[in-house]
């Protein structure tokens, strides 16, 4: 096919797959006349072919004219407490971007996210569309915590959480609570709920008046966090945890070379460390 009769997509939507940012945040750029197609301002329901030069801020979309070959990548990180999931902080206190390893022509987008004091699954893909489904409050993944809780919880105390509690955002829940051991005033607790409120599950603990001493997210839809993999390292997925999270999404799935050979032959990738700069 040539490049003249590629089927025109809307800008937001390219944009997005090639990892600037999320759409909501593409339309305001265009909105703000941020964008050019082929040295025009774009406007809203703009749609571009791969022969179109984009523009943002006057700077080419190099991500675009590599967004053809470049291969779909998904990475699970492990992060510490203490590391926030954002791009820059005007304090200088650590991101989580920071421990991920360099992408040409796109960048890392975070599926969801998770607050300072929270450990725990992380994952990252080059591609926006995939990141956006999966973090659509339509997808309704599950969520998977591990919860550590200071204190004796009563069996009505539980009752309340997975009936539901009205925050000051809403009515919140757990989906599931099960016990998972603890000796004295610690008691730990896996938890499962579709949702990614700010601080939801520490705001629904401390509903009932109990108290979140450590918060780990174990899961994300149909991915664990490796046990292999230390605080502060990453790995890339391997193919089967790209098909589970593609299903996630609803995005079709890539077909693969003899999948049950895969599986006979199966070997992790090796968790990794990037260099922080200081």
């Amino acid at each position: 096919m040539k490049p003249s009769e590629e089927p025109a997509e809307r800008l937001q939507k390219v944009l997005a797959a090639a990892g600037l940012g999320s759409r909501r945040e593409i339309e305001t750029w265009i909105s703000e006349g941020r964008i050019t197609i082929n040295g025009r301002t774009a406007v809203l329901g703009d749609r571009i072919r791969g022969v179109d030069r984009v523009s943002l801020d006057g700077r080419p979309v190099k991500a675009l004219e590599r967004s053809s070959e470049t291969r779909r990548r998904v990475i699970l990180y492990h992060k510490p407490e203490g590391e926030l999931t954002t791009r820059n902080d005007p304090e200088g206190r650590p991101t989580v971007f920071e421990a991920l390893p360099r992408l040409r022509g796109s960048r890392w987008v975070s599926v969801g996210r998770l607050d300072t004091n929270t450990s725990g699954l992380l994952i990252f893909t080059n591609d926006g569309a995939l990141a956006n489904k999966l973090m659509h409050p339509s997808s309704e993944l599950e969520r998977e915590y591990a919860v550590r809780v200071l204190g004796k919880v009563t069996d009505d105390q539980l009752a309340q959480l997975k009936r539901g509690i009205r925050l000051e955002d809403g009515m919140a829940k757990f989906d599931d609570i099960a016990e998972a051991g603890g000796e004295g005033a610690n008691h730990w607790y896996n938890v499962i709920l579709r949702e990614g409120r700010n601080r939801e599950v520490r705001r629904l603990w401390e509903a009932v008046g109990v108290t979140v001493s450590r918060l780990i997210r174990i899961r994300f839809g149909s991915l664990s966090l490796p046990r292999n993999l230390p605080r502060g390292a990453w790995r890339d997925a391997t193919q089967e945890e790209m098909d589970a999270l593609s299903a996630d999404a609803g995005v079709p799935v890539a077909p693969s070379k003899s999948k049950a050979k895969s599986r006979a032959k199966l070997k992790l990738p090796k968790p990794r460390r990037t260099p922080r700069q200081h």
